[in-house]
């Protein structure tokens, strides 16, 4: 019984470590456009029980490079939205969409 649940948690940070790594890959490559997100999103196993103590450092790994992702997309977003925000200012030669004038005398 102790090696199938050591078993199953292992095979669920196998999981988790793949789904990890593939987001570290989308970020690692700046060329790569995700159009579609992955097909399947992992799912935390929920009859496993206590995770097993000599589990414990493999899994504070991964959630640290959990973690790191996370924080490498909010910086990215940040950073597009603030492109976004420069390139709206942009003058483009384009006819202006803005008032030309103000008429004060109403």
């Amino acid at each position: 019984m102790t090696e199938d649940w050591r078993g199953a948690w292992t095979a669920a940070l196998d999981e988790l470590e793949m789904d990890v790594a593939a987001v570290e890959a989308m970020l690692a490559d700046e060329h790569r456009h995700a159009d579609t997100p992955p097909a399947d999103i992992w799912k935390p196993p929920t009859d496993l029980g206590a995770l097993p103590l000599e589990l414990k450092p493999r899994a504070d790994e991964i959630l640290t490079r959990q973690l790191a992702a996370a924080e490498e997309i909010a910086r990215r977003l940040t950073a597009n939205r603030q492109q976004t925000a420069v390139t709206a200012r942009i003058e483009t030669g384009e006819a202006v969409k803005r008032p030309v004038y103000l008429d004060c005398a109403m």
